[in-house]
């Protein structure tokens, strides 16, 4: 049975550099899989491209699976799409219909300068975590499980602020381009363990003024970034993070 296939227009961000002009390009997507993810559908538009001896472009991803993070663009105003809980990698062309027109821009922060086209620099969240995102542990064998016990409730709250990716998500939907959801998820999965007791004074310290320094904004509850975050990271780790402070 042939596959159901769809035809697209994209708007999308070009921009070479980020000290030079950008403008929206526009191309059609024809005969696009429904069954395709979203890079995917990219990639077959860059083949395209390519095959006309014209720039493809660029994009981030790597694993395709929403694990690393990697993959990140506001695709008609919403970053990684308008379907919850779903990475760009994840999202697929069976949520458009055909004849659609589709913008498609990079993070839309300060703190992340273009690289070119929709890949942003995000190299500001590796400054912050180098500034508290660790716990000081001895090396050697791991110890035993049990060995050090935690409350479930705490175990739990610790794992789901770990699962942050550090996509950018929150910043890029943010009006504010605050960095506060990340920040506080990395707080949170620290504070909350025996293990991460030992820095924990002084790593929010750390961890927000090496945001503030970035350029990111502030919070202002505006609560968008729980809305577009993949992971459905909560705002009660800002909340918790601003208690640590």
């Amino acid at each position: 049975m042939a596959h159901q296939t769809i035809h697209l227009t994209l708007k999308v961000w070009r921009q070479p550099r980020a000290d030079a002009p950008g403008r929206f390009e526009v191309y059609d997507a024809k005969a696009i899989d429904v069954d395709m993810s979203f890079l995917e559908m990219l990639d077959v538009v860059n083949e395209g491209l390519i095959k006309e001896n014209k720039e493809p472009i660029a994009f981030d991803h790597d694993c395709r699976e929403g694990i690393c993070g990697m993959c990140g663009a506001v695709i008609n105003g919403i970053p990684h799409g308008p379907l919850k809980s779903t990475t760009v990698c994840q999202l697929h062309m069976r949520h458009f219909k055909s004849g659609d027109t589709i913008t498609i821009e990079p993070w839309r922060a300060g703190a992340f300068p273009v690289v070119k086209d929709l890949v942003v620099d995000r190299s500001a969240f590796d400054r912050i975590i180098s500034k508290g995102g660790y716990i000081s542990v001895k090396t050697g064998s791991a110890p035993e499980a049990n060995a050090i016990p935690i409350p479930k409730k705490d175990a739990d709250l610790a794992m789901d602020a770990a699962a942050c990716i550090g996509c950018g998500a929150c910043v890029a939907a943010c009006p504010n381009a605050s960095a506060m959801l990340f920040v506080g998820a990395k707080v949170s999965q620290f504070a909350l363990l025996p293990q991460g007791q030992v820095e924990r004074k002084t790593r929010v310290k750390n961890m927000v003024a090496r945001m503030d320094s970035e350029g990111f904004g502030n919070c202002s509850n505006e609560l968008e970034c729980e809305a577009a975050c993949p992971k459905d990271i909560s705002v009660s780790n800002i909340a918790r993070m601003n208690r640590e402070f």
